[in-house]
């Protein structure tokens, strides 16, 4: 069976960056699984699938305008520390919502000074080509109740 619209498809992968650190990865643990044409993965990844069959071990290289869009300079900002009185522990590292030039958006502190802190809105892989291997396990037709819902239930699915 090929991987067409609407159709539950599970594979394992494995995401590197260009110089060959993983990312993430699907591991030795259950597949993802995913409903093609859903839009719960990364559009240009359901492309590169589609027509796909089980069984194929294959690498897909995305350019970071196709993943996760290019970094973005005005999405970092240096703010007053007490601007982020209300978010607990200031850290690098910590992540809070906050509303940014098209709206909510994640936003990631990267420094912390005495007076300042910098925040980051982009997603952490903004900038970043992406080079996935993929192995498909799994293909079948999704239920109208995973349809209805947008996502896969059981296996590898949100419950």
């Amino acid at each position: 069976m090929k991987i067409l619209k609407d159709k539950v498809v599970s594979l394992h992968y494995t995401l590197r960056n260009d110089g060959g650190d993983t990312i993430d990865s699907s591991g030795s643990g259950e597949p993802l699984a995913y409903i093609q044409g859903g839009g719960s993965i990364l559009p240009a990844l359901e492309t590169a699938l589609e027509g796909r069959e089980v069984g194929e071990k294959f690498d897909i290289r995305l350019a970071a305008k196709d993943g996760y869009g290019e970094h973005r300079a005005e999405l970092v900002q240096v703010i007053p520390r007490k601007a982020l009185a209300t978010i607990g522990k200031i850290k690098v590292g910590t992540q809070f919502h906050a509303q940014a030039p098209g709206g909510a958006r994640v936003m990631t502190i990267t420094a912390v000074e005495k007076e300042n802190v910098t925040v980051d809105g982009n997603h952490p892989l903004a900038g970043v080509d992406l080079n996935f291997s993929i192995e498909i396990v799994g293909v079948r037709d999704a239920s109208a109740e995973e349809l209805a819902h947008g996502h896969v239930h059981g296996e590898g699915g949100h419950h």
